[in-house]
Formats: structure tokens, C-alpha cells, sequence
């Protein structure tokens, strides 16, 4: 079987976008867990209660949030990084580099299949997500709910696909792709 190999190009644009995705979901589960703004307000308002100081529900949430606010500007800088990702990533074929998976391919054998439709509804589903980030960051207020309420479904795919994904390149590397994991990470083997 024909081994894969990777260009630095598309191994250097691949490895950005995993980071990127992987500091995303850092700044996701930060917010849904640890520097939730109703836990954290409930610590401010202990640890203020202790001191014989008293905040209101509504201002421990808001210091909260002004607390936590740095953490989340990360996140939209990631998203804009991400757009630019994704567009050289959508550029590249143009080039002879990277390109898109077909799914409708003749002579595909249904895991191959499987594979290729996995990324383009990934794919998909990242435009979707940035798309409706740039319309709540940049767009009309009156849309910035709605916005708000489909992108964060985003955590669903993002997780479900990076299972999927690493699933895959374990099999992948035990069975017929042995050393895809290093030609992903170094690149082609020069032949000394």
C-alpha cells in the first residue's frame, strides 16, 4: 500500500488548526467548569462574606465575568485565527496543496468513504461555527442570540471529531498506515 506522505505545508497548516481547535476547547471547558461565572461568584461572595463585605448575586456574576473576560478575548482571537486557517486551508487545493475530500469518489472502499465524509462534515460544521462567530463578534445585535445559541453546539462536533479523529489515526498507524503518525509530525523520510 502506497504510503502517505505530507508536505510541510499541509503539515504545518494541519498542526495550526489542531492547536488552534485544542486552545478553543481549553477556553470552552474553562468557562463551562472552573471559571463558570456562577461558581465563581459564589467564591467571591464568600470569601467577601468572611471579610464583613456583601455583594448581590447579580454583582458577584458581573465580577465574574470581568474576571474571567481576558480568558474569553482569547478565544475570539482564536476564532479570528481560525478563519484565517480555514481560508488558506480552502485556498490550497488552488495551489496543489491539501486537497478536498471526495466522498463520490469511483472505487472508494466504504471506510474510505466513512473517512471522507467525516471531513467534509466537519468541515462543514467549522463553517457554520465561524461563520456565526463572526456575526455575533461583528454583525447586528438583534442577531447575536440566535447566533449565539447555534454556535455553541460547536463543542458537540468539535469533541465528537476529535475522537473520531484520533481514533482513526491510532487504527490507522497499528494497521496499514504504519508511520503515518511520524510523516504527520516530521514529514517524508530523506533517503540517505
Amino acid at each position: 500500500m502506497k504510503k502517505i506522505q505530507y508536505s510541510k505545508t499541509y503539515r504545518i497548516v494541519h498542526w495550526a488548526i489542531a492547536i488552534s481547535f485544542l486552545l478553543l476547547l481549553i477556553t470552552i471547558l474553562l468557562r463551562l467548569t472552573w471559571m463558570n461565572k456562577y461558581n465563581m461568584a459564589a467564591i467571591i461572595q464568600d470569601y467577601l462574606k468572611d471579610t464583613g463585605q456583601i455583594l448581590s448575586e447579580d454583582q458577584g456574576i458581573a465580577l465574574a465575568k470581568k474576571i474571567r473576560q481576558p480568558m474569553w478575548d482569547w478565544h475570539i482571537y482564536l476564532g479570528y485565527i481560525l478563519v484565517g486557517l480555514f481560508s488558506i486551508r480552502f485556498i490550497l487545493p488552488g495551489f496543489g496543496q491539501m486537497k478536498i475530500q471526495n466522498p463520490l469518489g469511483k472505487n472508494l472502499t466504504i471506510k474510505a468513504k466513512f473517512q471522507k465524509w467525516t471531513y467534509i462534515i466537519f468541515y462543514v460544521c467549522v463553517l457554520v461555527s465561524l461563520v456565526t462567530g463572526l456575526i455575533i463578534e461583528l454583525g447586528p445585535k438583534e442577531l447575536k442570540k440566535p447566533m449565539e445559541d447555534i454556535h455553541v453546539l460547536g463543542i458537540y462536533y468539535l469533541v465528537a471529531f476529535i475522537v473520531i479523529h484520533l481514533i482513526g489515526v491510532l487504527i490507522a498507524e497499528f494497521t496499514e498506515h504504519r508511520g503515518i503518525i511520524s510523516r504527520i509530525v516530521s514529514g517524508p523520510k530523506k533517503n540517505k
